[in-house]
């Protein structure tokens, strides 16, 4: 099992800047892709960037050039820094872990954080 906490989602004004965090627990030794989606009303969730467990990323063109995934290992987080943002990037934000075996794939969502872009 792997527990997931978001944190860092808000109000800002478009040109504006936020940071999320994600931490994880319980079986993280067993991740080995770390992604933030995001889903805005009436809209289906959708990849905004994700992380290999050897730290190569992948960023939706939407978002290429303005938001950067990283993670810190020691801390067992992900983060999305988010810069340039635009009234579009208004979403709830998920962070989700997944774990792949030879046998399955098991997916792990936090609880989301909404971010706010005001025009």
């Amino acid at each position: 099992q792997v527990q997931l906490v978001e944190s860092g989602g808000g109000l800002v004004r478009a040109g504006g800047s936020l940071r999320l965090s994600c931490a994880a627990s319980g079986t993280i030794g067993s991740i080995n892709v770390m992604a933030w989606y995001r889903q805005a009303p009436g809209k289906q969730r959708e990849l905004v960037a994700d992380i290999t467990s050897g730290d190569t990323s992948n960023y939706a063109d939407f978002v290429k050039g303005r938001f950067t995934i990283s993670r810190d290992n020691v801390k067992n987080t992900v983060y999305l820094q988010m810069n340039s943002l635009k009234a579009e990037d208004t979403a709830v934000y998920y962070c989700n872990a997944r774990i792949s075996t030879m046998w399955r794939i098991l997916d792990y969502w936090g609880q989301g954080t909404q971010v706010t872009v005001s025009s």
